[in-house]
């Protein structure tokens, strides 16, 4: 591993399994000092419990992983939830709680931060979006309605923070091998033949590793990144972009 983020203190909201997990664990192996911010926390000095559907919880972990880092430069924008369902199938209160923790959760942890970033020399925001906002998939609407508004708020946010030394940027992983995804394929009727389907729709034919959507995390928040902002990086197989030919049989 390089030592890229040598001297980079960072926090990540939803840090402390799946993707977060991986994300936390790459940025540390560079050299970075990572605070965790998770509903269920770890044990160690740099975790810390934050509920970010609840603004008063957002401002004292962001400011206690300030206090202990010393200072921050990065922020990762990784906490979420999933939903399925068609439009119709989910009632308000569900889309609500989605929203609250999809999207005004980043709302939320990127408000507290901003003081913080502003007084950074390489002051980096990453957005944990999805291929939810770029690709129409099944049974996902309400899921994707949320991903849409990040990706949408990824361009504004670059826009609005670009002349103070700030930089935001997403990641769009597509279907990866996680908890949520593994309880979603523990629930179908027929699991070995739902990760099939959820393999088969991506053109590399298998899930997204979460250590892989680390590594686009730790190079879009890495000073080499420096010119790089407002952009949406697809970790996915393929699937946004590419349109193969079916498999001869």
């Amino acid at each position: 591993m390089t030592d890229s983020h040598q001297g980079v203190r960072a926090l990540v909201t939803g840090g402390a399994s799946g993707i977060g997990a991986a994300i936390v664990a790459g940025l540390r192996d560079r050299g970075a000092s990572v605070a965790v911010l998770d509903l269920h926390p770890g044990d160690d000095a740099l975790s810390f419990r934050c509920d970010v559907a609840d603004d008063a919880s957002v401002r004292a972990a962001v400011a206690a992983a300030v206090d202990a880092l010393g200072g921050l430069d990065v922020v990762v924008n990784n906490a979420g939830i999933g939903a399925q369902g068609t439009v119709e199938d989910n009632p308000d209160e569900e889309w609500r709680r989605v929203y609250e923790v999809n999207v005004l959760g980043a709302v939320r942890t990127t408000r507290a931060a901003l003081p913080h970033l502003r007084a950074s020399g390489n002051a980096s925001i990453v957005n944990t979006c999805s291929i939810a906002a770029t690709g129409g998939l099944p049974q996902r609407a309400l899921y994707s309605a949320t991903k849409g508004a990040i990706a949408a708020l990824t361009r504004a946010m670059a826009a609005d923070h670009l002349r103070e030394g700030i930089r935001v940027n997403a990641v769009n992983p597509g279907t990866a091998d996680t908890p949520w995804v593994g309880r979603l394929l523990d629930a179908a009727p027929d699991p070995a033949a739902e990760r099939a389907a959820l393999e088969a729709r991506q053109p590399h034919g298998r899930l997204v590793a979460a250590d892989e959507v680390a590594e686009a995390v730790a190079y879009l928040s890495s000073p080499a990144a420096r010119s790089t902002t407002g952009v949406d990086l697809a970790v996915d197989g393929g699937m946004q972009a590419l349109r193969l030919r079916p498999k001869e049989s």
